[in-house]
């Protein structure tokens, strides 16, 4: 897959025009996933290898997008390591027994590959299936599991995590570490079996500081990435604008940007990387003009970068007209011109 877009524009080598796909492509938005997924808990369909396969697909089929992103959900190693942990629909991940204290920390074993063997063959079937479109694996960021393990579930304020990086310091780095080696071996089973590239996926960084993240989070997700050499590495996080270069820092290959800051800005901010990005989610709701108007700027600014990836600024919104997506793919795919500085 080295020649394809995806990983060309990864690597920060200039391309005909940005590859594009959709952080969330496989999902809510499309009614064939829906009428799929009918019956169907979510980490359930995460574990089913023919779920994972067809889900994977769907938006490959109806967009054309240059990359499929693999569908599972950032608590499956969690739950594939033992977590009591569940998806409740309109709440989100919920943890029965949350981790807040050091003798809570043992519960929290390391993943195995046997672990989650449902990855290894659905990665497998899907590289078959593709054929020469790059498949993209994921995993969540130290941060935003540790946060689900600390609060029980999804939270504003991350009040008791907050609490705990600054009370218990040692202990926080005890869970990031044991956190990351987690994602670190769901992200290496995804790439053994054929994935050509991956993302790391920091949903909630954007809620600490600066100095926080410098402190308590970067040493970890950077633990991560470090070990990755063979595929290009994504890294994203939502309103992280104002430490972007901490990101980059991180070791990834392509910074993720949400909609909030101009890639010809981020691209200022972090020299030399490739950038992902960035068009609002909620923009895609919009009329076609200004649809179009905000593909024509983002390509235009992405030229700023080294490589620039297309993609939206942050999740496909379930209530996305996918005939609008298929739109927005079409806008990229024709415009032509190198991509990138």
């Amino acid at each position: 897959m080295n020649s394809s877009l995806l990983v060309r524009a990864c690597r920060g080598e200039l391309t005909e025009r940005p590859p594009v796909w959709f952080m969330r492509q496989a999902g809510r938005s499309l009614p064939e996933y829906r009428k799929l997924r009918e019956g169907v808990p979510m980490l359930e369909s995460c574990q089913r290898p023919d779920m994972v396969v067809e889900i994977t697909m769907q938006p490959v089929r109806r967009y054309g997008v240059d990359a499929a992103i693999f569908f599972s959900d950032i608590v499956v190693p969690l739950k594939a390591a033992g977590v009591d942990v569940e998806i409740q629909p309109g709440v989100g991940p919920v943890v029965a027994e949350p981790i807040r204290t050091r003798a809570d920390l043992p519960r929290l074993r390391p993943l195995e590959r046997d672990d989650v063997w449902f990855i290894t063959e659905s990665v497998g079937a899907l590289v078959q299936e593709l054929g020469t479109t790059p498949l993209i694996g994921f995993a969540g960021a130290p941060f935003t599991l540790a946060s689900y393990l600390v609060e029980g579930g999804p939270s504003r304020h991350h009040e008791r995590t907050k609490a705990l990086m600054h009370s218990d310091p040692d202990l926080w780095h005890e869970l990031l570490a044991r956190v990351a080696r987690i994602s670190s071996t769901f992200l290496q089973v995804q790439i053994d079996a054929g994935a050509s590239a991956i993302q790391l996926f920091d949903s909630w960084a954007g809620a600490l500081s600066r100095s926080d993240y410098e402190r308590f989070v970067l040493p970890h997700s950077a633990s991560i990435l470090r070990e990755i050499t063979s595929v290009p590495r994504i890294h994203f996080g939502v309103g992280t604008a104002e430490f972007l270069p901490l990101i980059a820092e991180a070791g990834a290959d392509v910074v993720g940007v949400d909609w909030r800051l101009p890639l010809d800005e981020a691209a200022r901010r972090v020299p030399g990387k490739a950038l992902q990005g960035n068009l609002d989610p909620a923009l895609v709701l919009a009329d076609t003009s200004v649809i179009d108007a905000e593909v024509d700027r983002i390509i235009a600014e992405g030229r700023s970068a080294p490589g620039h990836v297309f993609n939206l600024g942050h999740g496909v919104l379930p209530s996305t007209d996918p005939d609008v997506l298929a739109h927005v793919v079409d806008r990229v795919q024709a415009a032509g011109g190198d991509s990138g500085a």
